[in-house]
């Protein structure tokens, strides 16, 4: 048995993964509240895997509403080694056409009001997001995409909104002057999160249509995102299908599996217990492995 364990993010559109083997929903509580929804667990070619979708079964929580918190922590209790998220987004570059798929690489973070991170009164940590993606396994994604036909495009920013409207035209004209390539309402702070659970993350976008920057198209249309949704999903599943076959056999270690050494400032006897308790599962090597 592989020791990878995929976690999945799915967005909007990949609601659920019928290609697992011995798949069950598990319910997984954590200290932040409840997460989007059950975590599915299952393998594909012997690999583990935990998919969470994003927004729930049947889409039913908004972007700006989703406990980001909650839902990193389910899927590293489920066993998630790496997490890889299938969010949809809107195109700022002519040449990332609706249908497309983007391998992320960088984020500009726009949102507002979303807790963005485990840490802070009783315990403080500053991990590095200078290179926010697990480059090993954006390169995986991307190169399994390809191998089931779908035209990916590798390095990309991601503009990361609150929504859950979406941008105006002057917004769309900013952010292209900005140097982001795609926009979107859910990477942030989900990758930060990832990243202080210790967790490698990467961000397969699906573009579903240009942003509003484009004089001689309409504005973003929800029924025309839709169908593009659709199509997109059922590659994103052969994707996951082909991701499962291509990993190594072993999993190598990864630098990000041990961020937190030279991220929490707080030392161990100032360390609030309460504050220690919420991070049981965040901060789990750690504990495992400080004296007593």
């Amino acid at each position: 048995m592989s020791d990878w364990c995929i976690g999945i993010l799915g967005g909007s559109g990949l609601y659920e993964l019928s290609e697992l083997e011995d798949a069950r929903w598990v319910v997984f509580e954590t200290p932040w509240g409840t997460p989007s929804d059950e975590v599915l667990t299952g393998r594909i070619s012997g690999i583990s895997f935990a998919f969470l979708p994003r927004h729930g079964r049947g889409h039913r929580i908004a972007p700006d509403r989703v406990n980001y918190r909650a839902n990193v922590d389910a899927l590293k209790r489920a066993g998630a080694t790496d997490i890889l998220a299938i969010s949809a987004v809107g195109s700022l570059r002519e040449e990332l056409a609706p249908g497309d798929f983007v391998a992320v690489d960088q984020f500009i973070d726009r949102t507002r009001a979303r807790t963005s991170s485990f840490f802070g009164e009783g315990v403080v940590a500053h991990v590095s997001m200078a290179d926010p993606v697990c480059p090993r396994l954006a390169d995986l994604a991307a190169a399994a995409g390809e191998q089931v036909g779908a035209k990916v495009h590798r390095r990309a920013t991601y503009l990361a909104i609150d929504g859950p409207q979406f941008s105006t035209r002057a917004e769309s004209h900013l952010y292209r002057q900005w140097g982001s390539d795609v926009i979107g309402m859910t990477a942030m702070p989900e990758a930060r999160l990832a990243r202080e659970a210790e967790l490698p993350y990467a961000l397969i976008g699906m573009v579903t249509d240009y942003d509003c920057w484009r004089q001689d198209r309409a504005e973003v249309e929800v029924g025309h995102v839709l169908a593009i949704l659709r199509q997109n999903a059922a590659m994103a599943a052969r994707m996951l299908v082909a991701l499962a076959s291509s990993l190594p056999k072993e999993r190598e270690p990864s630098a990000i599996d041990s961020v937190l050494d030279q991220a929490i400032v707080t030392p161990p006897e100032k360390r609030d217990p309460e504050a220690m308790a919420k991070l049981d599962v965040v901060c789990r090597r750690v504990l495992r492995s400080a004296p007593g």
